[in-house]
């Protein structure tokens, strides 16, 4: 089988797996379709058999940067979250940071005798020790370095200005996004139920890839993962089993494209 850098597969993801060549992605960072809170055209995912194949197409060094939340039954949180976790260290990776993707502006739900969900896991497995680590830093005032950890705000352009003697320091692995329409400018992605911010694509492949690396989707949804590849020099490869998604991801990839290049020529 032959494979093309810059496409969207439409197929099962273990079936493109099948098609690269070993140790051969860079990283990888999606969104599984968990715990069947949407309707994704009524396919399942074999996560062990998803994590054994990522495995084995991961180079040596390489990232999967897995988000992924639980569903609330009857009062009982299915942990899926962390089972996926046990399932990717049984597969080799090892579970090399738990990040949080906190949600600044949730959508409003009754949750009886529970607190607002606002929050999903963003696990960081890795190959062996990650071979790239380009963390977001915040600088900081020198005489506050001691004295408060408190931060304001996160994110890799909100960088403090006008301080005397600067100091800098990576930010804290909870990371707080918009979600819903004010995750992206782009309309058409809207048309997914279930798109995760662009900014948080930036930020993770920022930190764990470097410019030419070839980052993969296996759920590529709306096309967050390609574009944010695109927006940073990164090279991209993505599956998506639903035709109706895939078109969506195309159209929103098409657009980026054009209006990169009417930006180019101006």
């Amino acid at each position: 089988m032959s494979i093309e850098i810059g496409k969207i597969y439409q197929e099962n993801c273990i079936e493109t797996l099948a098609r690269m060549p070993d140790d051969w992605l860079d990283m990888t960072i999606t969104s599984p379709p968990y715990d069947d809170l949407r309707d994704y055209n009524g396919y399942h995912f074999p996560v062990e058999e998803i994590a054994a194949g990522l495995f084995a197409k991961t180079k040596p060094g390489g990232v999967v940067i897995w988000v992924v939340g639980d569903r609330t039954v009857g009062g009982n949180e299915t942990l899926s979250s962390f089972r996926h976790a046990i399932t990717f260290q049984d597969a080799g990776f090892r579970v090399h940071d738990t990040m949080i993707y906190a949600k600044n502006n949730p959508i409003p739900s009754d949750c009886g005798k529970r607190y607002r969900q606002a929050f999903e896991y963003m696990f960081c497995f890795s190959k062996g020790q990650p071979a790239k680590f380009n963390p977001i830093m915040q600088v900081i005032k020198q005489e506050k370095a001691f004295k408060s950890f408190r931060i304001t705000k996160v994110g890799r352009n909100d960088l403090a200005h006008n301080h005397i003697a600067p100091k800098e320091r990576k930010v804290n692995n909870i990371f707080y996004y918009n979600v819903g329409t004010s995750s992206s400018k782009d309309k058409i992605a809207f048309k997914h139920p279930a798109i995760f911010p662009e900014q948080l694509a930036v930020d993770q492949i920022l930190t764990w890839t470097d410019a030419g690396d070839l980052v993969y989707d296996c759920f590529m949804g709306s096309g967050t993962t390609a574009k944010a590849a695109m927006l940073n020099e990164r090279r991209w490869i993505g599956s998506e089993i639903s035709a109706e998604y895939v078109a969506i991801a195309e159209e929103r990839i098409a657009t980026h494209l054009r209006n990169r290049k009417m930006t180019a020529a101006k």
